[in-house]
């Protein structure tokens, strides 16, 4: 994928709804572990990014600029092999957040990330970043459960690439994405995903056509609702015992 760098970046005005993009966060699963005024305080330092479908948010090896939230849009991370193949490592959707490692450990960044679809974005400035945590100590343990949680993630992708089949690895996959970066749908507040079946292909190792083929047998199980851009969790219970190897699509 060719990086487009030029981005446009403006200031939160004050057109810009904050109590809307407040809730908005909030509705993530980890947003809402933040305390109203840190979100305040974020807010008040943020700026926005607007990026075109495959705009380049930032690239592997630049030095961080900061955190960023999802407000709309999503946002593509990934890498490249030295055969030019992609491997997307996650497709986050509005409320999730990213690109605090390297805040945190102070080196350049360790992937891409890309602009999937016309997406808007929240960036608090590293330096404003830093200074929010030295006025508020009582943060880290916040992001460092942040922190955890993406290692703990990461482990467990190598061992499912490793050990489960496609239907297991497809459904944990799944439920990472609505636990940790996905939303409630808006009408019975089940958890969602918003992953075309091109993405989740690439994240699996495996082809769209194999991805659509399980995706529409999860969903006449009555496990999924498959809708535009968005996937619905209605039964996480079995699709729990999918991932976990308990049952199959055939029993």
């Amino acid at each position: 994928m060719t990086a487009k760098r030029t981005v446009k970046q403006v200031t939160v005005a004050a057109s810009v709804d904050n109590g809307k993009l407040s809730k908005l966060l909030q509705n993530n699963r980890w947003f809402n572990e933040l305390p109203e005024y840190c979100l305040e305080e974020m807010l008040a330092l943020a700026k926005i990014r607007q990026l075109d479908d495959g705009e380049c948010v930032y690239a592997k090896d630049d030095e961080p600029d900061g955190l960023y939230g999802v407000i709309t849009g999503a946002a593509r991370i990934s890498n490249i092999g030295p055969d030019g193949r992609e491997a997307v490592l996650a497709v986050l959707s509005p409320g999730s957040w990213f690109g605090e490692i390297s805040l945190f450990d102070g080196l350049p960044r360790s992937h891409d990330t890309h602009a999937s679809g016309s997406t808007e974005l929240l960036l608090i400035p590293r330096k404003g970043f830093q200074q929010l945590l030295d006025r508020r100590p009582e943060l880290y343990p916040l992001f460092m459960r942040l922190l955890c949680r993406r290692i703990r993630i990461s482990f467990a992708m190598l061992e499912d690439s490793a050990l489960l089949p496609l239907p297991s690895r497809l459904a944990k996959r799944l439920l990472m994405h609505a636990h940790n970066y996905g939303q409630t749908d808006d009408e019975g507040g089940r958890p969602s995903v918003q992953l075309s079946q091109e993405s989740l292909g690439l994240m699996l190792n495996s082809s769209r056509q194999s991805i659509n083929k399980l995706l529409k047998r999860l969903e006449a199980a009555g496990w999924l609702n498959i809708r535009y851009g968005q996937i619905v969790i209605l039964d996480e219970a079995s699709l729990t015992r999918l991932a976990t190897g308990e049952t199959s699509l055939e029993g």
